[in-house]
């Protein structure tokens, strides 16, 4: 079963393509449903209508609002990756809940060998093993 691929960055909450240190990865997160009224939710704008970058809630035209945490913590992350210890290219849809490896906030991605793609949080580089 293929993932579903995005139409737009505007149906989008993340979206990167990188290469890491398992292999090249291209992850996505879908912006979720209103689950009262079924439009998209997005961040709140601003008085001039831009989007608040920095906004600590996600919010929906007919007015329900989540915080960010909650919001992010109920979406899923799906991704394309090529596997460096395989050789393999594959999909993965895994929960966008990032988690503290070596230091750095990162959503992994376990290939089926078992190797493990890591998407840090801004480019950020791990801690060296002493």
């Amino acid at each position: 079963m293929a993932i579903k691929q995005p139409e737009s960055m505007d149906d989008l909450v993340y979206f990167t393509d990188r290469d890491t240190a398992g292999g090249p990865v291209r992850m996505w997160v879908f912006r979720k449903e209103c689950p009262e009224c079924g439009k998209m939710m997005g961040k709140p704008k601003d008085a001039k209508g831009k989007v608040k970058i920095r906004a600590s809630e996600y919010v929906c035209e007919c007015g329900h609002t989540e915080q960010k945490a909650e919001y992010e913590d109920s979406l899923i992350a799906s991704a394309e990756y090529t596997c460096n210890a395989c050789g393999k290219e594959g999909e993965a849809e895994v929960p966008f809940k990032r988690k503290l490896i070596k230091g750095v906030q990162t959503v992994r991605i376990t290939c089926d060998c078992g190797a493990h793609l890591d998407v840090t949080k801004k480019m950020k580089e791990k801690a060296a093993k002493n």
